[in-house]
Order: C-alpha cells, then structure tokens, then sequence
C-alpha cells in the first residue's frame, strides 16, 4: 500500500523523527556526563558509582527506548505489521532489562550505605512506573503477540494498551525529573543557586527529557502519521484466531 501521507507531510515527518532522536539521544548522552564526569563514573560495587547506573540505565530504558518503541509504529507503517509488533516488543524488552539492572543498582547502593528505601516522592512515583511498565509488557504480549486473546478482547484492549504506553512515557520522564532535582539537592545544595555547571547540566537533562516527551506525543497522537489499514494484511494477521472466531481483525 501506498503511503497516505503527501511528500511535504513526509518530509516534515523525518525532519520530527529526527529532531526526537537528537532529543532522546543527546539525553542519555548528557546523563552519562554527568555521572561520568562530575560523579565520579560507573562501578557494580555497592558505591556510589554503582548508584550512577541509575539514572543512565532508567534515561536510556524508561524514557528513550520506550518512546522509540511507541515510534515505530509511525516510522515503519507501511512495513509488515508482524514485523514492526515484533521490533515494538523487543525494544520494549530491551528496555525493561535495562531499567531492572538501574532499580537492582540503587536498592544495591542504599543496602551497602545503609539508606532508607522507598521514602521519597521519587522512589514511589519510579516504582509505580516500573510495575506498570511490567504489566504493560505481559499485557502486549500476551494480547497481540502471542494467540491467547479472542479478537473481541484485543480489539476492546487495544485502546487501553495504546493510551498506557503515553501515560507510562510521561510517568518516566515526570519521576526522572524529580530524581535529578533530588540527586541535585543531595549532591549540591550549597551551590545549584549559584548556577553551578553541574546543576546547569542536569537542567539541560530534564528540558531535553521533556522536549522527547512532547515530541514524542505529537507524532504518536497526529492522525497524519498513523498506520494506513491494510485490509489484506489484517486478514492474513498472525491472529488467526480472529478468523475463525468470526470477528473483524484488529491489531496495534
């Protein structure tokens, strides 16, 4: 099938795609900066270089691979849907493995410095959307990409599934802000009023962590740059099930 989307509607597509890469990349790239650079590096050791693992792992997994694993819905629309469900539940995966290794790694550093778990608005809101973001994973897999759920479920699911997805992105870059104004306030304090480039580095994180997450849902959420249906390739989708149920194909 032909793209439905006018030349100069495509060009102003990957101009967007790209900007949000740029956006998502440079964000991973600023937070590895920073605990690289003013934190001292990154260690599996019970110290405060293990804790630096953090924020990298939970930037890279939570916020940019999550967003691109929502984005390849647009980027690649007209290609196979089995293909593209696929590379949207392996990236998502990838990015689940990441943000458990970056929780394994604070629980492990508050254990060997013997801090509190748990206590501040950070942990819980990260928590919630760690859990969540779990559940979202079994929930896609089990609905779309493995034949467990009748078409009738997965087309009353699939909604729910897609609106989860953006409110799990928007739960990740929210906690990641107040984790860098925590980490700021615990690391700085004397001096982040005075414009300390360390907290001038960290500010520069969260407005690029939430230009991502704007544009991000501007392309996700602009009816322009959905997939265009494909009736053939719906009724020859890997949910069989569907047809011998007597429903109507529907698929993410």
């Amino acid at each position: 099938m032909e793209d439905s989307v006018p030349c100069s509607g495509r060009s102003v597509f990957a101009w967007l795609v790209g900007a949000s890469q740029v956006l998502g990349l440079a964000s991973v790239v600023l937070t590895g900066v920073w605990m690289g650079h003013y934190r001292g590096g990154f260690a599996w050791d019970g110290s405060a270089q293990e804790f630096n693992l953090h924020p990298l792992c939970m930037v890279l997994g939570l916020v940019f691979l999550h967003g691109d694993a929502i984005l390849v819905y647009r980027v690649f629309r007209n290609e196979p849907k089995r293909n593209v469900k696929m590379l949207h539940g392996i990236i998502h995966l990838l990015a689940l493995i990441l943000s458990i290794i970056g929780v394994v790694a604070v629980f492990d550093f508050h254990r060997a410095a013997k801090i509190p778990d748990m206590y501040s608005l950070h942990s819980w809101c990260g928590m919630i959307t760690l859990v969540l973001f779990c559940l979202q994973w079994v929930m896609g897999l089990m609905f779309f990409l493995l034949p467990v759920a009748s078409s009738w479920l997965r087309a009353m699911y699939l909604p729910i599934h897609m609106f989860c997805g953006l409110v799990l992105l928007v739960m990740a870059i929210g906690s990641s802000l107040l984790g860098i104004t925590e980490k700021l306030l615990f690391s700085i304090m004397p001096t982040y009023s005075q414009f300390a480039p360390e907290g001038v580095l960290a500010n520069v994180l969260g407005i690029m962590l939430v230009c991502f997450g704007v544009l991000l849902g501007y392309l996700v959420t602009k009816e322009e740059y959905r997939r265009p249906p494909n009736p053939e390739e719906e009724s020859l989708s890997v949910h069989f099930k569907t047809l011998t149920e007597g429903g109507s194909p529907t698929t993410p």
